[in-house]
């Protein structure tokens, strides 16, 4: 039997996910899957000569992004349209039928020494930001490379999903979800741990997490892909991957587009 490139989660799992709004899935993708996705990345790199999503924006200081991978490289694709992966989605948000996926990136968080060096990431949560009228989403992340502690694995406030929303970061210089929010600082800091690549840590949207800077010589390399519940509406808020779709969402109504594809799954409805 051919073995699968995402594998399943496991029950303790999806019980850990759910208490802490966070989880590390060890050996989610097979080891022979992202050596050919770090081979990839390494290609893209390569011809960008490193530049990949540079900008001025307060993100763009936390680490660069090849946006929407999985659109353009069919190895990134064929992962992150797993049905493994539509599944593990399925099970670990607990309260959706279908998922789509929202968004794929390839993630570098370039050493501080280096020209191109990566700022920490400050702490925040993922939702505030979409224009959708309910928060059942997940990033999956996943290591390209060994990733240490201190290359900047994400943290995360622990059972921090629980607690609604708290607003945007990355608006304004010290806006961290801690700085504005310090009470969060009862709450224990988790995750931080050293991944071997195919390890991967999922956290759900409204999870409080961040990063601290690159302190190695090696650049940190990493996949994530977004999905949420397919009965998800479009609440028409801007946003700039919703902005300039043509046809337009209809305020109200489900992401029926191209733009936001179900993932199959072999879980029955």
């Amino acid at each position: 039997m051919e073995k699968a490139a995402v594998r399943s989660v496991t029950t303790s799992e999806v019980e850990h996910f759910s208490e802490h709004g966070w989880v590390h899935l060890p050996s989610l993708v097979d080891s022979d899957t992202v050596e050919g996705l770090h081979r990839v990345a390494d290609d893209r790199l390569s011809a960008t000569k490193s530049e990949v999503g540079r900008g001025v924006g307060y993100v763009d200081r936390a680490f660069g992004q090849d946006r929407d991978i999985a659109a353009i490289e069919p190895d990134f694709r064929a992962v992150a349209h797993d049905k493994n992966m539509g599944d593990n989605a399925i099970r670990l948000l607990g309260s959706v039928h279908r998922v789509r996926l929202q968004i794929s990136n390839l993630l570098v968080k370039e050493p501080v020494g280096s020209m191109l060096h990566s700022e920490e990431t400050v702490f925040h949560q993922d939702f505030p930001w979409l224009p959708m009228d309910r928060s059942s989403m997940l990033t999956v992340w996943v290591a390209l490379v060994p990733v240490t502690a201190d290359m900047g694995s994400l943290r995360f406030v622990d059972r921090s999903h629980r607690l609604g929303v708290l607003g945007r970061s990355f608006v304004r210089d010290g806006d961290d979800m801690l700085s504005q929010h310090p009470w969060l600082q009862q709450h224990s800091i988790a995750g931080g741990v050293d991944l071997q690549p195919g390890d991967a840590t999922v956290h759900h949207a409204l999870t409080v997490h961040g990063a601290p800077a690159n302190s190695t010589e090696r650049r940190r390399l990493s996949f994530a892909a977004t999905y949420f519940g397919a009965d998800t509406l479009y609440t028409g808020a801007p946003y700039s991957q919703t902005d300039q779709l043509d046809p337009p969402l209809t305020v109200g109504s489900p992401f029926e587009s191209p733009r936001f594809p179900l993932i199959d799954t072999r879980i029955e409805e």
